[in-house]
């Protein structure tokens, strides 16, 4: 009987640590990977957009405030990239066409950023962009040239970038939706063409409402 007691007692114990390991280890429930546990940290935070100097395919540099009082739909990627950089940029010019043309440009701009700025210049930029048909301008695709920077900006928003020695990056990929004021406001899947771009147009017409 004390024995049967003890074996209880012990078994309880055994699933109320495992319990606690995985509430803590799936962030309360809510992520079952790290990449959900990340995005679900991003959006509690929701870091502002670090100071960088941005250096686009026509060699323009400048900073974030470029875009002052627009929203900048935001994606990552280096132009060697043969795998999800593609499907990411497709998807990229598909919400830009669903965004109502009055909104381009004036709410909204949309940046792909490189991280891979030693052999993503300016005119390896500007023929990249040419594969996706974005125009330069309200489209634009740009890198940071310096290091230190680029990693700031990477640590912010948690892109995770793994150079594998031959020239490529293992790297995860999400559609980022910077705010009127350079604060991150959303992280949205890149698969979900239609729910971003609507996210996007709903959150345009309620500053419009509110005479943003």
């Amino acid at each position: 009987m004390i024995k049967h007691r003890h074996t209880t007692i012990a078994c309880t114990i055994v699933l109320i640590f495992g319990f606690s390991l995985f509430y803590i280890g799936t962030d309360g429930f809510r992520a079952y990977t790290s990449e959900t546990a990340r995005v679900n940290q991003l959006e509690e935070t929701l870091p502002s957009f670090p100071l960088v100097t941005l250096e686009d395919s026509q060699g323009r540099k400048y900073p974030l405030s470029e875009f002052e009082n627009k929203y900048v739909f935001v994606t990552f990627i280096y132009t060697s990239c043969t795998t999800v950089c593609i499907q990411l940029e497709n998807n990229m010019a598909e919400v830009y066409k669903l965004i109502p043309e009055p909104y381009i440009g004036k709410e909204i701009v949309f940046l792909s950023i490189t991280f891979d700025p030693l052999r993503d210049d300016a005119a390896t930029l500007d023929k990249y962009k040419d594969y996706f048909f974005s125009d330069g301008e309200t489209w634009r695709m740009a890198r940071i040239p310096d290091q230190d920077e680029l990693q700031s900006l990477l640590d912010a928003f948690g892109v995770i970038v793994i150079p594998n020695g031959h020239g490529h990056f293992t790297h995860n990929s999400a559609f980022y939706l910077v705010d009127r004021q350079g604060n991150l406001k959303d992280v949205m899947d890149y698969t979900k063409i239609v729910e971003a771009a609507n996210t996007i147009t709903g959150m345009i017409a309620l500053d419009k409402e509110a005479g943003i």
